[in-house]
């Protein structure tokens, strides 16, 4: 990834500003990344976590313009909670995916859930906001979490595709909020849309979109093949199959790796394809790969 210091703003194109909060982990990459959209007046999307020296960065790119919304890809720790402190500061509505507060603090790609996210507007798939040269419409992706929306800005062809789709990593599905089989039919979703150029929470931008979509798909379908024939080799836990299949990978995303292969069981059980007998899965008699 090309360096980007925390708290700098980046102009990745005339309509759009980047600035890197400054939380950066083994499940955040470099950090989550915010961006401002618009010229005379702005939106911003994902103020990320509660972080002063953040909220002032963001401040400081808005410098006294207009902020028509803060839009809200999906309601993880490390994306929504800023908002409250950028609303305080500007008056600005917050706007975007519907609340969401589960009590599941599994491992995942990011942080937990933001139990105290209170949305102004709520954003159905297909709306949209606009301002002066600008708009970000709506696209419901869910599988990362049921209620992730990612943003089209059809004035440039860019998308805001929030945790959906990363510039650094394949995203984590962890149940039970999760849902690997939303999360492919999400995929499948945008690979159908023509974008220019997708801007990820964490990440590269990625040029190429369709490929690199193409690409996460693939690998979904492999995975779920990797798991089904270590299932008819001999019924296994979830543990059991992720020391298989992430040989090499730093041993703190195991938890996480564990959360993916759990959404794929599920997701397999759900078609009659595996199933459960306490921590053991075993495959179905169809189940052929």
């Amino acid at each position: 990834m090309s360096e980007q210091l925390p708290g700098v703003p980046e102009t990745l194109e005339p309509l759009v500003v980047r600035v890197l909060a400054g939380n950066a982990s083994p499940y955040t990459y470099t950090g989550t990344q915010t961006y401002l959209v618009g010229a005379s007046d702005l939106a911003v999307i994902d103020p990320g976590p509660e972080d002063a020296a953040h909220l002032q960065a963001m401040l400081a790119v808005i410098a006294g313009r207009p902020l028509r919304a803060i839009v809200i890809t999906h309601t993880h720790r490390d994306h929504s909670p800023g908002a409250r402190a950028l609303h305080a500061a500007t008056g600005a509505p917050i706007i975007g995916c519907a609340p969401l507060a589960l009590d599941d603090n599994a491992p995942r790609a990011d942080a937990s859930f933001d139990h105290d996210y209170a949305p102004d507007r709520i954003l159905a798939d297909g709306e949209f906001i606009s301002g002066v040269g600008w708009t970000l419409t709506a696209i419901a992706t869910p599988g990362h979490t049921s209620n992730h929306l990612c943003f089209a800005l059809p004035e440039t062809g860019a998308l805001f595709s929030g945790d959906h789709v990363m510039g650094w990593s394949t995203s984590i599905v962890s149940p039970p909020d999760g849902d690997m089989g939303d999360y492919i039919r999400s995929l499948e979703k945008l690979q159908s849309r023509d974008d220019r150029i997708y801007y990820p929470g964490h990440g590269d931008p990625v040029d190429n979109p369709k490929r690199l979509v193409r690409g996460m798909i693939g690998h979904r379908k492999q995975r779920e093949g990797q798991i089904l024939r270590l299932l008819r080799e001999k019924p296994r836990g979830v543990p059991a199959m992720v020391e298989r299949m992430y040989v090499g990978i730093d041993p703190r995303l195991f938890p996480a790796a564990e959360r993916s292969v759990l959404a794929h069981l599920i997701d397999l059980a759900q078609r009659g394809l595996a199933m459960a007998e306490g921590d053991i899965w075993s495959p179905l008699a169809e189940a052929n790969v």
